[in-house]
Order: structure tokens, then sequence, then C-alpha cells
């Protein structure tokens, strides 16, 4: 039976969607558990990791309640400290951020519990979430894969509550800690910078930016992680690691299309979800890509978690769509 950690946030979300449409509900690893569960529903568990607020812990635990595979014990309110997050999308991508409470930091003695599962999913949103010491006493202590989103160092979150990017200036120091790492495109160039910028040079996102991946990439393996995969919104993702003579094997992997797009939130902690399952279940970079791929356009289908399959059914997506 495999065994998957989930460790980050449990947002109290307000969405203002592209459509005018307001929804209400738990996210960030409320995605990827799910998500999980229903693929690990006869043959797995899946252990959430967080601090929520006291005043969600019962509506929190009722909703896992619902799928068996899912052991809430790592879900704790001891510290009454969760986080409220506020999202209004311009358009189907793009949104204004805002966030008015704030998880407390998971540290070894919260994943100490979970040393013997197969795979930890880190999916923080935020910079102060995950300190760089617990992925250390996991490396040191466990032989789980760990498997990373550059969200949350990429993020901060200043004293008026606006959510901003920012550069991860410290990503050398965390790379020996991460097997697998997880980012979009806007994440990348906050993780690819010069040591010194003109004022005019400093930009915002720009999606047509990609020259810098190749790089990145070889930097990124360099220092000891295993594998990077960049997703690049409908175009699906781009996978890279080393192979057996050191060189770098790039390989793209096409997304799932999808005609109606009704809400995006959760579609990154979705995609790294699917990659534990392919790692855990499959030890196949390629076929983690595509159960990803699957498992971040299923969450744009709708505004709740109906919208993830049964293992079968996702096999069924997966055969068709890739084989």
């Amino acid at each position: 039976m495999k065994k998957i950690a989930v460790v980050g946030p449990i947002p109290r979300d307000t969405i203002s969607t592209h459509h005018d449409e307001v929804i209400k509900k738990y996210g960030c690893i409320t995605h990827p558990c799910i998500a999980l569960a229903k693929l690990m529903k006869n043959d797995g568990e899946v252990y959430p990791i967080s601090h929520i607020h006291k005043a969600d812990e019962e509506d929190i635990k009722s909703l896992f309640s619902d799928y068996k595979a899912i052991k809430t014990q790592g879900v704790s309110s001891s510290n009454n400290a969760g986080t409220v997050i506020f999202l209004d999308f311009v358009d189907q991508n793009n949104r204004r951020e805002k966030q008015t409470a704030f998880m407390s930091p998971i540290l070894p003695e919260d994943v100490q519990p979970f040393l013997n599962v197969d795979a930890f999913v880190f999916v923080p949103i935020s910079d102060f979430e995950i300190p760089l010491q617990t992925l250390q006493f996991i490396k040191a202590n466990s032989k789980a894969k760990i498997i990373f989103d550059a969200h949350g160092p990429t993020t901060s979150v200043t004293t008026q509550g606006d959510r901003l990017r920012r550069f991860w200036i410290e990503i050398k120091q965390w790379l020996p800690y991460i097997d697998i790492l997880k980012m979009n495109l806007e994440e990348s160039q906050c993780c690819w910078f010069k040591s010194e910028y003109d004022l005019n040079e400093m930009q915002a996102y720009d999606d047509q930016h990609k020259e810098h991946l190749d790089d990145l990439a070889k930097f990124v393996l360099q220092h000891k992680t295993s594998h990077l995969y960049i997703t690049l919104d409908t175009e699906g993702c781009v996978h890279y690691t080393l192979s057996q003579d050191k060189t770098i094997e790039k390989t793209f992997i096409k997304s799932m299309k999808m005609e109606d797009v009704i809400d995006t939130t959760g579609c990154g902690d979705s995609f790294a979800g699917g990659l534990a399952y392919g790692f855990a279940y499959h030890s196949n970079p390629v076929i983690a890509g595509q159960y990803a791929n699957i498992l971040g356009a299923l969450r744009t289908q709708g505004k709740t978690f109906d919208v993830f399959k049964s293992k079968e059914d996702t096999n069924k997506i997966l055969e068709s769509y890739y084989n």
C-alpha cells in the first residue's frame, strides 16, 4: 500500500471567477488530497499535513471524511493559525490576490510522524509556510521522495495583505533537498535572475519569455534536484532530467485540452498531486507528467471536487489521450 503526504495550507478561499461568479471553498492541498484519494481509494493512503483555524476544523475534517483514503491526523488546529485567501480573476489565468490570515509554518515535528510515506508533496502558497529545515529533516530521516511546488518561495505577502511575486534568491540552498521541483512559467522567471539589473530591466511577467528555461533547468539539475517540471499553461509541460551520461534530457508532455474552463484555482496544486501519484505508483517521470496534466485539466471543469475521477476512469483518459 502506497502512502503520500500532502503538505501546505488549507485556505478558506473566496474566489471571484472570470465568469463573475463567487465561489467559497477550502483550497490548496484539498485539491491534490481529494484527487489522490480517488486514485488511491483501494490501495493507498493520503495524509494531509496542515495548520488550520479552530473555526475551520469541523468543516475541513467533514470534507475529508467522504474519502476513505484520507487520514487527517496531520491536520492540526492547536495553533489556531490557518489561511484565508481572496482571489479576484481578471481573466482565465490572471488574478488579484489578498491574504488576511497566515498558517503557522510546517516544522520538522509536524512531519516526523509521517516519515514512512513514499512521497511528500509540498504545495506552499507563500514563502513562510515551509522552512528549509523541514526538508532537511526529511532528507536526513526518510527515504520518501520530496516533490516541491515553487509557488510558495516565489510569493510574498505584504502588510496590506497583497500577495506579490518575489525572486527566489535562495533557491540554490533548497535544491539539494528537493527531488522533483515543479513550477509554472511565471514562477520560472522568479527563479532565473541576474546579479544586478538596470531599473528599466525590472519587468512584469512576460508569457512569451521562455528562452531562459534550458539554462534554468541546467542550474537546477546541477544542484542535485533530479527532475524539473515547468508548466506552460494550455500547451502542457516540459520535463528536464539528467541522463546516465549527465546530459540534459528534455521532454515535452502535451496538455489535455478542455473546451470550457470554469475555475482554474488549484490547477497547479492538482498537478503536483499527479506527479506524486506517477512517481509513487509507476516510477516513470513521463507518466507522472501525464497524470499531472490530467489532474490539472480536470480541476478546471467545475466548482467542486467532483471533477476528479476514479483510478479506472483516470487511466482510461490517460490511455485514450496519451497512448
